[in-house]
């Protein structure tokens, strides 16, 4: 039972730094993106920084999934 609990907490967590992670990674590269395309000649637009997000989001995904899973199956064997 609290095996359960300590696994939702951890993969919560995982989750938050994963979001925290995406926006700074999605903010440096779009910023990067904007200064490469005033100054170095980039042809590519500065939204294309945001398919950063993809792989971050499906790993934010499957972390809440697993930490909703652990808390409902810990919630059941409290009842």
């Amino acid at each position: 039972m609290k095996k359960l609990k300590a696994m939702s907490i951890v993969f919560w967590v995982f989750s938050v730094l994963l979001s925290n992670v995406m926006c700074a990674t999605v903010a440096y590269n779009y910023c990067r993106m904007v200064y490469g395309i005033k100054y170095e000649g980039f042809s590519a637009p500065a939204n294309v920084a945001f398919a950063l997000a993809v792989p971050y989001l499906i790993g934010i995904i499957i972390c809440a999934g697993l930490a909703i899973t652990f808390q409902k199956k810990s919630s059941k064997l409290i009842e």
